[in-house]
């Protein structure tokens, strides 16, 4: 699953005056998908069903 849309991640680091390697994308989605499981497992573990801030 893709979480991230490479064409704002681009525009980012073309403010920033980088460049983005073309495996970054892999690895930023991985990064995000661990995040998310953590908030998804957290948010379980308190009996709610709704992802919260707090939750990250």
């Amino acid at each position: 699953m893709t979480f991230i849309v490479k064409k704002a991640v681009q525009d980012y680091a073309k403010k920033k005056s980088l460049q983005v390697a073309g495996d970054f994308y892999g690895a930023l989605d991985n990064k995000v998908e661990k995040i998310l499981d953590y908030a998804a497992k957290r948010t379980g573990s308190n009996k709610r069903k709704t992802l919260k801030p707090y939750d990250l």
